[in-house]
């Protein structure tokens, strides 16, 4: 549960006991809702600020805390913490939106100091159970603002955070790449 300080810590301390260090760390847990804000409940916001927000940062502190020069944080955000695209998620857009936030300051900090890179990816609309939960029809309403005129692969995701955490993309901190299709400049 990266809800859960603790639980975050004693998962880091698991990985360094059965490989003996951490060089990537992919803040990938997310939750959301779509609920008008006027009808969302506090309990409902801070659940989904607990997994997306609070969880991608007690992950990153528990691993910034042991991962040596050459490491790479990738933290998950979203198009939704950029851009709306007409639901109402006040909380997941929140979230991923501070996520992004976090990552600059935790690039600025570590970066340099550390050699530790954090960056954030911003998908846009990828098949996935999230997208399974949509209402009929929200998908392909929302294709004529996808320049490319698909959903994304998670092929293209994945690629898109090795690259991150490789070599390749060694002089990269701080930046939240978008990987949307062209949504974000329709």
């Amino acid at each position: 549960d990266v809800a859960d300080a603790d639980q975050c810590q004693q998962l880091v301390d698991a990985a360094l006991a059965e490989f003996g260090r951490v060089d990537v760390l992919i803040n990938n847990a997310g939750v959301g809702t779509a609920v008008p804000a006027t009808r969302e409940t506090p309990e409902e916001f801070r659940s989904v600020v607990d997994v997306n927000l609070n969880g991608s940062y007690w992950m990153a502190q528990a691993c910034g805390r042991v991962m040596q020069p050459g490491s790479s944080i990738i933290n998950i955000a979203s198009i939704l913490g950029l851009t709306t695209a007409g639901l109402p998620q006040a909380a997941y857009s929140a979230s991923k939106a501070a996520v992004i936030g976090l990552t600059r300051d935790l690039a600025q900090q570590w970066s340099g100091r550390k050699g530790i890179r954090v960056n954030a990816l911003a998908p846009g609309f990828f098949a996935s159970e999230m997208t399974d939960e949509l209402k009929p029809g929200y998908l392909e309403g929302l294709m004529p603002r996808i320049v490319m005129g698909r959903l994304g692969d998670a092929a293209e995701l994945a690629a898109t955070a090795v690259w991150l955490a490789s070599p390749a993309g060694g002089y990269v901190t701080g930046q939240t790449i978008v990987v949307d299709g062209g949504l974000t400049i329709a």
